[in-house]
């Protein structure tokens, strides 16, 4: 990779300081495997949440590759992340039963809420805001998942409330009812 393009990608991604020796187990699962980017990449997004550049490059390593091509399988792929996401990852669903039924009403609230925008994590690390094309949960719609749990039929009002009271409960707090 150019010295420039190595450049722009330390620029573009946080230099976290991560324990590469989470990795060492993952390695020698895989040692001498042909195919096993792929594994190993999923196994490092299961250790660390996202892949890490310093990740990316022990895996370039550790696999006899060159990080350009570590990066480009990373990219490729919409499973994985090159980012930390938030606690609670909420999929907004844009399709077209949620789109004609208020989607994007139900977007703004939430990046109203939050003060974030799709592909953002807040800066308290709580949420993190990804648009995907369908969840499959048409008669929902309007629809949001947060970590794998669906909430339907909803409103401006309704999603601003889920959101207050996640957050609510993760200070601690007592959540309404309601």
């Amino acid at each position: 990779m150019c010295n420039s393009c190595e450049k722009e990608l330390e620029t573009k991604f946080p230099a976290d300081k991560i324990d590469l020796t989470l990795l060492e187990p993952v390695f020698k699962e895989y040692a001498g495997k042909a195919g096993s980017i792929i594994g190993i990449l999923q196994k490092t997004q299961e250790i660390y949440g996202y892949l890490p550049l310093a990740a990316l490059q022990a895996i370039a390593d550790n696999t006899d590759n060159k990080r350009a091509k570590i990066y480009g399988i990373a990219t490729f792929y919409s499973q994985f992340r090159l980012n930390p996401v938030g606690k609670y990852v909420i999929l907004q669903c844009q399709g077209t039963a949620c789109h004609v039924l208020g989607s994007k009403a139900i977007g703004s609230a939430i990046c109203d809420e939050l003060g974030i925008t799709p592909g953002q994590t807040t800066a308290d690390g709580l949420f993190t805001l990804e648009d995907v094309a369908c969840l499959g949960c048409c008669s929902l719609a309007p629809v949001i998942m947060i970590n794998g749990e669906a909430y339907g039929k909803l409103t401006p009002n309704s999603v601003r409330k889920i959101l207050q009271d996640i957050a609510e409960a993760e200070k601690g707090g007592v959540v309404s009812e309601g």
